[in-house]
């Protein structure tokens, strides 16, 4: 297993063909600073340029935490003009987990609050186990989510659940957080089950897997027609390719592909 750091607070590790991007700063809860929000938004250019890259899971370092959002205390020291300035580089943070090309999976362990639920909203799936706490508490500290949690909560749950969670700034435990559809997978570790899931669904085509989020990604809050285009124009992208070639030899040879990757 290889690690490349990005700045002091974020690290990638390489799992063969699944990349961890680990929130380290542990002291602080993973506390999104300025510094760390660089960080991320580095570490997800990185990847997002590294075609070797399947799957992306996002992961913590500390014990008691995913993450639990904003730094409120260097937020207190900043003029308006210095959050002015600071904005594009927080955003920057929760666009690039976003918009890894990739799937991508959060392992929630502990709290995942504010930023820190919206990094995990960012991911295509959140894997969570039963010490996990998430929520959007913003409206209760005179702001609103802004790492995306206005527009990401509802398309995963809903409209009307997501505005009593907002509205509200409730914190919602492990088990009712699977039951509202707030993570997708409650497991007895959250790490180890998202790499195993992580894992699971690298074995298959990336370039398959890639065409079919930006599909999923690019279809959503479409009409049904326009979706189906799009759809159209992803499998135009990998019905020549060599992954394709190699999937229809494999299944035909009964042996498990060796995926070019183009």
């Amino acid at each position: 297993m290889s690690e490349q750091r990005f700045g002091e607070f974020v690290a990638v590790r390489r799992h063969e063909y699944v990349a961890e991007l680990v929130l380290d700063r542990p002291k602080a809860m993973n506390a999104v600073s300025t510094e760390m929000a660089r960080s991320i938004g580095a570490a997800c250019d990185a990847l997002g340029a590294d075609a070797s890259v399947r799957v992306t899971v996002v992961t913590s370092s500390n014990d008691r935490a995913f993450c639990v959002g904003a730094d409120l205390k260097e937020r207190n020291s900043l003029t308006d003009a210095e959050l002015v300035r600071q904005r594009p580089v927080a955003r920057g943070a929760y666009t690039g987990v976003l918009e890894l090309p990739m799937p991508t999976v959060a392992a929630v362990h502990g709290f995942a609050l504010g930023g820190g639920f919206e990094l995990a909203l960012a991911c295509d799936l959140i894997v969570a186990d039963a010490t996990a706490v998430v929520g959007l508490p913003e409206v209760s500290v005179g702001v609103i989510p802004g790492g995306g949690g206005t527009q990401l909560l509802p398309r995963r749950v809903g409209a009307a659940r997501a505005a009593e969670l907002v509205f509200t700034a409730r914190r919602v435990e492990a088990a009712e957080a699977a039951e509202l559809g707030l993570v997708d997978r409650l497991v007895e570790d959250a790490r180890t089950g998202a790499l195993e899931l992580a894992a699971r669904i690298a074995a298959n085509s990336p370039v398959g897997l890639r065409a079919a989020k930006r599909a999923m990604r690019l279809g959503q809050g479409l009409d049904l027609r326009a979706g189906l285009e799009v759809e159209d124009a992803a499998w135009r992208s990998v019905a020549f390719s060599g992954d394709r070639a190699e999937g229809v030899a494999a299944f035909n040879e009964k042996r498990r592909p060796e995926w070019p990757g183009e």
